[in-house]
């Protein structure tokens, strides 16, 4: 399990999170929403150690992990998909799956044929550049790089961003096969409502850097969510 535990997070004299505390099991998937600039990409930030936070706890698999270096916390089966995708556009697409090799032992250092089976464009674009794939196709480069390391915690910023219809039902079939298998716990960044719903095990809400709402999502009626969504 993720257990992120009353965190405060500032930018300088400015304060991003206020005591936000969420939880994240293998097998299961939590969607963490709310308006845009409300703490989500901060939250995800101080889990993977991009930012430092200046109060609470984070832990994995029960080990404190704030006070890891990013590369300390990869080595711990996490991955991060951050929102924009972040392909090397200049290295061919079986390069930047060949980044996810850094954290590995060199024995696993090869792409498991999985990863073609849940992306299958990908293996007939392997010599491509990054940067001359699509907007779609680049978020499912994003996502098989980091399935590369073995996640068994996989961290994904709004996956659906820019991405055509098609290719989003993609993405959330191989999000609910991941979960689906019992061996990842999945933290899910999302504002489109409609595809977090049909995925999410729990919902944690934001505002103001604040958590407003967490639990099943059976336990909150659709709009008190939604409202928490809009400008």
């Amino acid at each position: 399990m993720l257990e992120v535990k009353k965190i405060d997070l500032h930018y300088g004299a400015a304060q991003a999170l206020r005591g936000v505390s969420l939880n994240v099991e293998i097998g299961q998937i939590t969607c963490l929403m709310g308006r845009n600039g409300v703490g989500k990409t901060s939250t995800l930030r101080a889990i993977v150690g991009q930012q430092a936070i200046s109060a609470g706890e984070i832990r994995w698999q029960k080990e404190r992990i704030d006070r890891l270096r990013p590369y300390d916390r990869t080595r711990r089966n996490i991955a991060y998909v951050p929102q924009g995708r972040e392909v090397f556009p200049l290295l061919t697409v079986e390069e930047n799956l060949q980044t996810g090799f850094a954290p590995l032992p060199r024995a696993m250092r090869h792409i498991p044929d999985e990863i073609f089976t849940l992306f299958p464009v990908l293996k007939s674009m392997l010599g491509r550049r990054g940067g001359d794939l699509s907007g779609g196709q680049q978020q499912q480069l994003a996502i098989a790089r980091a399935l590369v390391t073995r996640p068994q915690l996989l961290i994904l910023d709004e996956p659906t961003e820019g991405i055509q219809p098609s290719i989003i039902k993609d993405i959330e079939r191989v999000i609910a096969h991941l979960r689906d298998q019992g061996t990842m716990a999945i933290l899910l960044v999302e504002q489109y409502f409609e595809f977090a719903q049909r995925l999410a095990d729990r919902f944690t809400v934001l505002d103001r850097g604040e958590v407003i709402l967490d639990g099943h999502p059976d336990e909150f009626e659709e709009a008190d969510v939604r409202r928490h969504l809009t400008i």
